[in-house]
């Protein structure tokens, strides 16, 4: 427990370094447009130089650059991500706002699959090199090579458009209307994860019963599927879980282009709104935001390698 506790504590610290340098990318890439933040904030009408220019004193844009990069940092590691200059409104609380609607479709995107994923991956293993394999082998090759926003719009056209079965934009009033209207990006999103995880988990499983202790098992009359689930599934589970983990980050940014293929009112639409409005405040704080989920998501798959296989030192 110690040595696992030591490990969290050098990965939190390792977190530091890596979060200042993104959070300088992050501000210098924002930084690089040539657009006039104190115009922006007026929306661009027709303004005297002297409004202009207490506008830019009051946000700091007068200083130099790095001068500016202090006071959004320092105000960062308080919660305080700035104030959107077209909406007059706190960056944090607008991510708060808007963060269960990406919770939500994260989740179900991710419980799409396992669902999914793990049978399919098991199947295709235990039927290895028969039809079965090979669809589902058509069926990866087909989903990892998809853009997230083309799997989308094809499902808009099939199960909106055609079949008119499922909502193709906008939400529901609470969530469990919710579900109904996040069902369809939800798969969107997750077809891609579920090609790439049931073939982790079919290399895995296939690994793993051609292993000495799993044919000493069925050699001694264990029913196959106790074997599969009970001895194999679990040992295949460290590599599925390492995809899973780095797949949910990048889920996280999936929702970028979901979000706005789909009209809904997440942090991934925020950015987009940000980035068409020149909201610098927005787009550096949602980043900020996503980076540092990503980063904490990472941290907790690999403390839960030690979870899973107590063979594992740190």
């Amino acid at each position: 427990m110690n040595e696992l506790f030591s490990y969290i504590v050098r990965r939190l610290l390792l977190l530091v370094p890596v979060l200042f340098f993104v959070s300088i990318l992050i501000f210098g890439m924002v930084h690089l447009t040539p657009t006039d933040p104190a115009l922006v904030m007026v929306g661009g009408k027709q303004t005297s130089p002297e409004v202009l220019e207490n506008i830019r004193e009051k946000y700091h844009l007068n200083e130099p650059v790095h001068i500016q990069y202090l006071y959004w940092i320092k105000d960062a590691l308080r919660g305080d991500l700035g104030e959107s200059f077209k909406m007059k409104q706190s960056v944090s609380d607008m991510i708060g706002e808007r963060l269960p609607l990406t919770v939500q479709l994260v989740l179900m995107s991710t419980v799409i699959t396992i669902l999914f994923a793990v049978p399919l991956g098991i199947i295709s293993a235990i039927k290895k090199n028969t039809w079965i394999d090979y669809l589902s082998s058509l069926f990866a090759l087909s989903g990892v090579s998809s853009p997230v926003f083309f799997t989308g719009v094809l499902m808009v056209l099939l199960f909106s458009y055609k079949l008119d079965i499922l909502p193709a934009f906008g939400t529901g009033d609470n969530v469990i209307e919710n579900f109904k209207y996040l069902l369809l990006p939800s798969l969107a999103l997750g077809v891609n994860m579920i090609a790439l995880s049931s073939r982790i988990t079919r290399s895995g499983m296939i690994e793993v019963l051609n292993t000495n202790y799993i044919q000493t098992a069925v050699a001694k009359g264990i029913p196959k599927s106790v074997v599969v689930l009970k001895h194999g599934l679990k040992n295949a589970l460290i590599p599925l879980l390492t995809v899973t983990g780095l797949q949910l980050g990048f889920l996280i940014v999936g929702t970028v282009l979901v979000e706005y293929t789909f009209g809904l009112g997440g942090i991934g639409s925020l950015i987009i709104n940000g980035v068409q409005t020149s909201d610098y405040p927005v787009v550096q704080g949602t980043t900020l935001f996503l980076v540092t989920v990503f980063l904490l998501i990472n941290l907790l798959v690999d403390v839960l390698y030690a979870v899973i296989d107590p063979r594992i030192r740190y």
